[in-house]
């Protein structure tokens, strides 16, 4: 039996959902450079939920989500900026930034 999870396309339609969720909440509530406790704190709620360590102790509102594999397979790393920028939101989507002043471009 194989150690990899076999994932229905219904599994991989409701993964897919739950990260544009995710996304469109981060989006609407943007937040400036080292201000991102809101953020911070989702991102590593949500890599603890999928198993991950979680290190948050730099750079006031930095998250590492640390997978552990087994065996001695090339480890991969993806990092990802959070911040927002000082620009006024007028996209007009439905998850457009509710914070004045603060957008996700």
């Amino acid at each position: 039996m194989s150690d990899q999870a076999t994932l229905s396309p219904e599994s991989l339609k409701q993964a897919a959902s739950r990260a544009v969720q995710f996304r469109h909440q981060i989006h609407a509530h943007p937040e400036l450079a080292f201000e991102e406790v809101r953020t911070s704190s989702l991102v590593k709620q949500r890599l603890e939920e999928l198993g991950y360590e979680v290190d948050d102790s730099f750079a006031r509102t930095g998250v590492v989500g640390i997978l552990r594999g087994k065996g001695t397979a090339p480890a991969v790393g993806f990092r990802a900026d959070m911040d927002a920028l000082p620009i006024e939101e007028a996209t007009g989507v439905a998850y457009a930034s509710q914070t004045p002043g603060a957008m996700h471009a």
